[in-house]
């Protein structure tokens, strides 16, 4: 219940606060790049449902439905302004709005892409698919785009052993260290 009512207060404060920053944010996607501003990919959630989560587009329309990794060439695919959003994390900002719907948290692991058979299966296995998916998350901070999916999996249990508050407070403020730095994003 406080992990719910903390994700509802700051996904109001931050819409609040980054109002200008998103408005300006989806005026340059639609301005560098043709196409829509958002970015919407079917993602895996809680119990493994199915929900659509929007990130602003950092990808030329057409892209292959895919994890970046598995393309043969990712940076070919960026559109003008799409490294410098994906480095900086500011994509992810519009899933602010899947934190107040309660599809999303603040903190928990990453939503996994609908066809990302072998990530979802490993989550299966060890109870990490009954937590709601987080804008960042224990595996985030330590690795991001790095690891392979069985570490990432590790630390997803990691989280699920050990979450708590304190340690959710903790993860925000080493992502905020991370993005500052942006460290963990290899494109």
């Amino acid at each position: 219940m406080a992990k719910r009512s903390l994700d509802v207060l700051l996904s109001i404060v931050a819409a609040l606060v980054l109002a200008l920053p998103i408005v300006v944010i989806a005026l340059l996607v639609r301005l560098t790049s043709p196409g829509p501003a958002l970015y919407w990919s079917d993602r895996v959630g809680k119990g493994n449902r199915v929900f659509r989560m929007p990130k602003f587009r950092s990808m030329r329309v057409g892209t292959p439905v895919v994890a970046t990794h598995l393309l043969q060439d990712p940076k070919a695919h960026l559109t003008p302004i799409g490294s410098f959003l994906r480095k900086s994390s500011l994509d992810e900002l519009p899933q602010l709005w899947n934190i107040l719907k309660g599809e999303m948290s603040f903190v928990g692991p990453r939503p996994a892409l609908f066809n990302q058979e072998s990530l979802i299966a490993l989550r299966t296995k060890y109870a990490v698919h009954e937590l709601l998916p987080g804008l960042t998350g224990w595996a985030q901070v330590n690795g991001r785009d790095e690891l392979p999916i069985p570490e990432k999996v590790k630390l997803d249990v990691e989280y699920l052993r050990r979450r708590s508050l304190g340690f959710d407070l903790y993860i925000l403020w080493r992502t905020l260290v991370k993005v500052a730095r942006r460290d963990g994003v290899s494109h």
